[in-house]
């Protein structure tokens, strides 16, 4: 697992979008990007339908018909939690971006089920946004961004992808993302 790349590949992403849509005087973007991770870790929860005890179906969204890509003559499948869960990502990298974070991250952690490792996340992140609130040092921020971006790590092992499929699925939603941002997104 080589974070490095996709914390280089997200900082060019960010910068693409800082200029496409430069920061407003007073705007809080970390506050944002934070936002964006629970919403994008609730889709992600989603896809997996871990929580979902009173339904039948429980199976993970793993694979389903691509319409946008799909043709009369060929058929495309996409992994919708897999795409949530590079959403996180984008998010959880970006956000590491702007506190500066610049340790190794070589651990994850992992809960005892899928649904105790979002609850802890969500925990995590909102731990990280009560520090942002009370104006903690910045090793507080760096420490509760460490526990967050280990158990996301967790969280994608838990959810069954290998680190390539991560890596792979991250490089081409960042390609899109440039795309999107080169095309008035």
């Amino acid at each position: 697992m080589n974070l490095q790349k996709l914390f280089e590949a997200q900082a060019e992403l960010d910068e693409h979008i800082e200029k496409k849509h430069p920061r407003k005087e007073g705007e809080d973007r970390l506050s944002k990007k934070i936002l964006a991770l629970q919403v994008e870790l609730a889709e992600c929860a989603q896809e997996s339908r871990c929580f979902k005890y009173w339904s039948n179906d429980q199976e993970p969204r793993i694979r389903v018909y691509d319409k946008q890509k799909s043709r009369i003559d060929k058929t495309v499948w996409k992994n919708p939690l897999l795409e949530e869960f590079v959403d996180c990502l984008h998010f959880i990298l970006s956000i590491g971006n702007q506190i500066e974070f610049d340790q190794e991250i070589d651990d994850r952690y992992i809960s005892d089920s899928i649904t105790r490792q979002f609850n802890f996340i969500f925990e995590d992140v909102s731990k990280l946004m009560k520090s942002i609130r009370m104006r903690n040092p910045k090793d507080d921020l760096k420490a509760w961004y460490e526990m967050i971006i280990e158990g996301i790590i967790g969280l994608g092992e838990m959810l069954g992808f290998t680190w390539e499929q991560i890596e792979e699925s991250y490089f081409e939603k960042n390609r899109l993302n440039h795309e999107r941002q080169n095309n008035g997104y």
